[in-house]
């Protein structure tokens, strides 16, 4: 909170601090010192949260255009099946959290995690199934076998 003569030992409460900013109205704004000709010309007053763990598995999966059936389109259209365990989806939100980029963050998560697996894809068996877990997601594990062969 900002402002003068307030007491920080009374908003050290996350909880209270939360109640008091979803309870300002435009009566408060003008009262901290904003002009009544800025005021009148915001046409809606409004608070924002932090986005739960939850919030973003939901952001993730449940939109018709969620990033998660995205991706399941991409390896429908080489043929194969990508299956996203509940537990990658949990830590792709984790990692969102982490970086502290909320749902606009979550594309950059999950693009990092995919981008190679994308990228070989193509070269892939066609009609399998893939099942991207949270391993994979951190890049602990690969998504696809190794091709030694190809090494040599």
């Amino acid at each position: 909170m900002i402002g003068f003569g307030h007491d920080n030992a009374a908003f050290d409460n996350k909880e209270r601090r939360h109640d008091v900013i979803h309870e300002t109205n435009v009566e408060d704004i003008l009262e901290f010192g904003l002009i009544p000709e800025l005021v009148g010309r915001l046409p809606v007053l409004t608070t924002l949260s932090k986005l739960s763990e939850t919030d973003l598995v939901h952001v993730l999966t449940e939109p018709k255009n969620a990033l998660v059936r995205q991706y399941q389109k991409f390896f429908e259209m080489e043929e194969s099946h990508l299956e996203v365990t509940p537990e990658a989806v949990r830590e792709i939100a984790k990692i969102a959290i982490q970086k502290d980029t909320g749902a606009r963050g979550l594309r950059s998560v999950i693009e990092s995690a995919m981008f190679d697996i994308l990228f070989d894809l193509p070269d892939q068996e066609a009609g399998k199934k893939y099942v991207l877990t949270p391993e994979v997601v951190r890049g602990q594990a690969r998504l696809f076998p190794r091709d030694d062969s190809a090494a040599a």
